[in-house]
This record gives C-alpha cells, structure tokens and sequence, in this order.
C-alpha cells in the first residue's frame, strides 16, 4: 500500500450504537472497508452489550461503560491475531451490538386447542393466552444459535419460535400437573411458575433470560364450553324434574312460532301436558296423582291408570 492509499484510509475512531427503533435486539456496526485504529472508544451504554466477531471467530465481548480498544482491552482477539503488547496498527473486526432491554408485553396464545388428559372429564381440549417478557443476557449463544451474521435481528422475528416454545413448554405441565380444569383458574399463578421454570432452560440456550410469564386466561374450546354450562345449569336447577319442566318451558316458544310442524306439535302436547300436571298439582297438592290414577291426554281430567278411555272427554288412552 502506497504512502497516499494509506493517508487516504478511513480508520474508525468512535463505535456507538443509538438504538434507531423499538425492538431490535441485535444490530451490525457498519464497518465495510474502514478499519479500526488501534486505541479507538467503543461506548456500550447501560442497556446494551457489544462483541467483536474476527473471521467468524466470537471475539472479545464489552459490557456497559466506555472502552478504549487496544491489547489490553482485546485479549481474546489480540490471541487470535497473534498480536503483541506493542501493535499499533488499525485492524478489521466486525463489530455487533445487542440489547438487554426488557423486552416487555409479549403476547402468547393457542393457536388451536390443546387435548390434554383430566381427571375429572377424562380429555378436554384447552385454550390458553397471557403475556411474558425476556431479554438477551448471553450475546455468544445469542449470535451464535440466533441472529448470526445478520446486519439487525428483530423481536418480531424471534416471535414464532417463543411462542411455539411456550405451548410446548405449557401443554407439558399442564400434562403432568393433573389438575382438574375447575381448579385452574384458582391455580393460574401457581401453574405460571411451573410453566415459566419450564421454560428457561430453552430461553438459556437461545442466550435470553426469561424474565416474568402470565397466564391471563384458560379456557375451553367453545364447544366443551357449550357442555360444561349445560352440567352447570343441572347442578343449579338441583332436581332434575324441575330442571326437565324447566328445559320444556323454554321450548314453547320455539313450538308455537311453528304450530305447523309435526316437532312443534309433538312438543306442544307434552308441553301442555307436564304443564297442566304441574299447575295442578301446584294448586291443589292434596289431588296429585297417586300411584293408582293417571291424567288424560286430552282434557287432563285425573282418571284411573287403568282406564283406556277418558270418562271426561272419551279420548282413548296409551
């Protein structure tokens, strides 16, 4: 290299990162064909960390605080170049920078429902969502099983592998925790922990730290739901004949607003039937039926349960 080449050489004298955007995790320093001067500052401020990358070797890695660059402060690379205590001239080395930011309000849920094993219903398919938050605490194993030679790495793009962890991670305790699906809303908090210690060795070897996890909401799928009201509303009504009075009053208007149907007829006699069954034996309790006499089908005259035609009406009986 000529005298003029070299004077007309860029050195890099100052390596900062200003984090341009929300999100990103992992950024390259742009050094294209400058070089660093030996004794330059590298400025790693307190939510970042930085790391020098030399032929695709990991380098010397530089936590918070402002660094002069040279053997002193670049053992491993000083190492590697084979430099010694007197070098003095400026050097190539890729230069990235990462962020140990909380990286707060992640979003995960179930895409589709989990079938786990439950003690109370035999199988039930759940759905599940909450929030966590991480951050990069390991730039080697971030680089290294992560972002790699990339100019950015975003959290966006780290989203779908964390999201389909968690669900590995949450369908696994839930699994082993047999814990009926009644006591998980009690247990949400408890059931959290478990899934969040689950998951931190996945998060250790992506280099992150895992630092909270919630679980918001578990639920059913809709129609498991749908059969779970119905026991409910069973055990409510407490007697089931009421609770079967009940079921036939709620279909009366369905009957009437199809007087037509063979369905709607069907259900209006019945209806009509246990109804008047029921409004008399509300008002007079002491002519409710005995084992010996029955109601007619027709005119609902109390008769004997022997008789195969109504006295009253002449209606033949079943």
């Amino acid at each position: 290299m000529s005298l003029g080449s070299f004077l007309n050489k860029q050195f890099i004298e100052v390596i900062q990162w200003n984090e341009h955007e929300e999100g990103i995790l992992a950024w390259r320093y742009p050094v294209a064909d400058m070089e660093i001067r030996n004794g330059a500052q590298l400025t790693v401020r307190e939510s970042q960390m930085a790391m020098f990358v030399n032929e695709g070797r990991i380098a010397d890695v530089f936590g918070p605080g402002l660094h002069t660059l040279n053997t002193r402060n670049l053992p491993i690379l000083t190492n590697l170049m084979n430099w010694d205590k007197a070098f003095e001239s400026p050097f190539k080395s890729d230069v990235y920078f990462f962020s140990t930011r909380l990286q707060v309000d992640q979003h995960w849920g179930t895409a589709n429902p989990i079938t786990i094993r439950e003690k109370e219903f035999g199988a039930v398919r759940l759905r599940a969502y909450g929030i966590y938050s991480y951050r990069v605490v390991d730039p080697r194993a971030f680089f290294t099983n992560v972002s790699g030679t990339l100019y950015g790495y975003s959290v966006n793009e780290l989203e779908g592998q964390l999201r389909n962890t968690v669900i590995a991670r949450l369908t696994d305790v839930v699994a082993h925790e047999e814990l009926a699906f009644l006591d998980m809303a009690a247990n949400q908090a408890a059931l959290a922990q478990k899934v969040e210690a689950a998951l931190q060795p996945s998060f250790s070897a992506l280099g992150l730290s895992l630092a909270s996890f919630v679980i918001d909401n578990v639920s059913l799928a809709d129609e498991l739901q749908k059969v779970l009201d119905q026991r409910i509303g069973v055990k409510m009504a407490g007697d089931l004949d009421q609770y079967t009075q009940f079921q036939v009053a709620q279909s009366l208007p369905v009957a009437a607003a199809n007087p037509g149907g063979a369905a709607g007829a069907g259900v209006g006699l019945g209806a009509g039937i246990l109804m008047a069954q029921t409004m008399l034996n509300q008002a007079h309790p002491a002519a409710a039926p005995s084992a010996a006499t029955k109601f007619c089908i027709e005119c609902g005259q109390q008769i004997p349960r022997t008789a195969k035609f109504c006295p009253e009406c002449g209606k033949p009986q079943q």
